[in-house]
């Protein structure tokens, strides 16, 4: 049954287009006669959901199934939570307007573990229960896919199953054993039972974990049905891979309000800090006119004055320069603006320059992430102080003057001097532009300089090392902002310390965080990747009440030998390669990217892509 929302109710809330669907190129089907009905939940605002480019491809996917009907839901924001709540309205589904209990399928997306307490949050307002454990055949089965899942324990409790990788085969795959199971009249355990055997799918209530008296895992139990190790899935044709032909036009402006086309998937650098540069591989691109009709396709259905091109690493696209030429014939005709982002500094030229400037100029972003040759060779960037100077020297001769640059503190290895790196590297960058010629640039010169906290992550080269001391990274932090300040066109940002710290607990967690995720959650805890709604101290008690030292998840080495919570993950990049380029991050040496040379990391044995070029 549809909930009943009113103009009425609307009317007390800041942004009301969010919560009633309609909009141009959304799926209504007639939910008599489908089969199943899958909601696919994004723990985060409106604006950032229709942003997601994941979730636009599997809302598609989905749709182009006659009995299947995917419909969207948000996390409210606070405002119209407490409208819902105040008026005892159910989480709905965007589309239908009806009630999560209603759907068969609840799936979450986990891009950020800062979204955890808001997946709670949207269980308990679609009354679902929010542990797996507690839930019946009259429930929907509530799965997750996302970055986040490489290293699913820490909400393994919260669950039915977890899909790993590239989601659109695998969730074909698993409605077509739903359909099944639901014929058969089967109970809740045999479904899980059944999908468990399906490459990609983790089904957490068939493992357990022994611990040592230190709190380390001593080892793995699981169903003797249970695969041992469970292997992501990835789209091997890249180029044949389901795309959107009808992308939604959001009624409010979203984060990235634009034409997204993907390139190719994976990357060939190995930055030693990048999870998503193991954990994508291989490299699998597009041919350029599948891009080109595709990006064609998409300009027609939404109207967009922009398109962008993503992937973690825009101009290692081989077929970059030929692509761009015919794209940018295309959107010159309409109009339409062309974004480059992620492109490297030793990849940037003047044809690129201007290619993204023939309809509207913006700024231009870099991210050497280290102001030492010394620790971008620690960490695997593989560009030098020459390749940056030289991209900015081409970005002025072009009349750039707005350049953010992104770098990291806290990174393995990193001394005093590597932050004053940072201040001298933008200082020599400030002097390109006051030794030119045009003096009125060096007067427009505006230079963002922002700085992140690291954050070890799962299945990197770096998932063994400790986060630094929060202390230590404000000292560094105040440190580098005394030495920025003395540069005039300097403008410094830089990320929340206890919220990096959190992130790094639940990024290498195990199951016993569950307990603390949940606790801070019934405290008031949601929204936490926002400013004005994190509460550190919440979580602070919350760990505290449940006996856990977050420091030994975020700040604590990890032995050779020690089992990791995700051990039991096939990425397809092995343990000993990553430990090895752990070594060689010690020993300051860099690895060359995969098209340069092969170094067995093992993504080869998918069978497809940059491996077999």
């Amino acid at each position: 049954m549809p909930v009943n929302i009113s103009n009425q109710l609307l009317q007390k809330v800041e942004k009301p287009a969010a919560y009633i669907g309609g909009e141009y190129n959304s799926v209504v089907k007639d939910k008599d006669k489908v089969n199943i009905r899958f909601a696919f939940c994004f723990p985060d605002t409106y604006e950032i959901g229709m942003s997601h480019l994941g979730m636009k491809i599997l809302y598609h996917v989905l749709n182009r199934q006659e009995d299947i009907w995917c419909e969207r839901v948000f996390a409210p924001k606070v405002d119209m939570e407490e409208v819902m709540r105040a008026e005892g309205i159910p989480l709905y589904g965007l589309e239908s307007k009806d009630p999560l209990t209603e759907f068969d399928f609840l799936g979450f997306t986990l891009q950020y573990e800062m979204c955890y307490t808001n997946v709670l949050n949207m269980l308990d307002l679609g009354k679902v229960p929010l542990f797996s454990k507690d839930r019946t055949e009259e429930h929907p089965f509530v799965l997750a896919g996302g970055s986040c899942t490489y290293n699913p324990e820490p909400v393994a409790d919260f669950f039915d199953f977890f899909v790993l990788g590239e989601g659109e085969e695998v969730i074909l795959e698993i409605m077509d054993a739903y359909t099944r199971w639901k014929n058969q009249k089967g109970k809740r355990k045999d479904f899980l039972k059944s999908i468990s055997s399906i490459q990609g799918v983790y089904v957490p209530c068939f493992y357990d974990f022994e611990y040592n008296s230190d709190g380390t895992i001593s080892k793995r139990v699981k169903e003797d049905f249970a695969p041992d190790v469970i292997r992501k899935r990835i789209v091997k044709d890249f180029d044949a891979a389901e795309y959107l032909t009808n992308d939604i036009v959001p009624f409010i402006e979203p984060v990235h309000d634009r034409v997204v086309l993907e390139l190719f998937r994976g990357c060939i650098r190995g930055c030693r800090f990048c999870q998503a540069g193991f954990v994508y591989r291989p490299v699998r691109e597009k041919k350029a006119d599948t891009l080109i009709k595709q990006a064609l396709d998409l300009l027609d259905c939404t109207g967009h004055s922009e398109v962008a091109l993503t992937s973690l690493s825009t101009s290692d696209y081989t077929q970059l320069a030929e692509f761009t030429e015919k794209l940018t014939e295309e959107t010159e005709k309409r109009k339409v603006n062309l974004s480059l982002p992620s492109l490297r500094v030793d990849s940037f030229s003047l044809d690129l320059m201007e290619k993204t400037q023939k309809v509207r100029k913006s700024g231009l972003t870099f991210a050497p992430e280290a102001g030492t040759q010394r620790l971008r060779d620690v960490i695997n960037k593989n560009i030098s102080e020459e390749d940056i100077l030289n991209a900015v020297k081409i970005a002025q001769s072009g009349g750039y003057t707005t350049i953010k640059l992104y770098f990291m503190l806290g990174l393995p290895g990193e001394t005093l001097e590597d932050v004053e790196g940072i201040a001298q590297l933008t200082e020599k960058i400030t002097d390109i532009y006051k030794e030119s010629e045009n003096k009125k640039l060096y007067g427009r010169l505006s230079i963002t300089v922002s700085t992140s906290y690291f954050v070890p992550k799962p299945f990197t080269p770096f998932q063994w090392v400790p986060q630094i001391e929060k202390e230590e990274y404000v000292k560094r932090q105040q440190h580098l902002e005394k030495l920025l300040k003395k540069n005039k066109k300097v403008r410094y940002n830089w990320h929340h310390g206890d919220m990096s710290v959190l992130e790094a607990v639940m990024a290498r967690g195990d199951r016993s965080i569950a307990k603390a995720i949940y606790k801070a959650w019934e405290s008031g805890c949601k929204f936490d990747s926002w400013n004005e709604h994190f509460n550190y101290e919440k979580w602070v008690k919350a760990f505290k009440e449940c006996g856990i030292d977050p420091a030994f998840f975020s700040m604590r080495e990890r032995g050779k030998e020690e089992i990791l919570p995700w051990d039991h993950i096939d990425i397809g990049v092995s343990r000993k390669y990553l430990w090895r380029e752990y070594e060689k991050a010690k020993a300051g040496e860099t690895t060359p990217d995969c098209r340069t040379l092969c170094t067995g990391c093992g993504a080869v044995s998918f069978g497809g892509g940059v491996c077999y070029e």
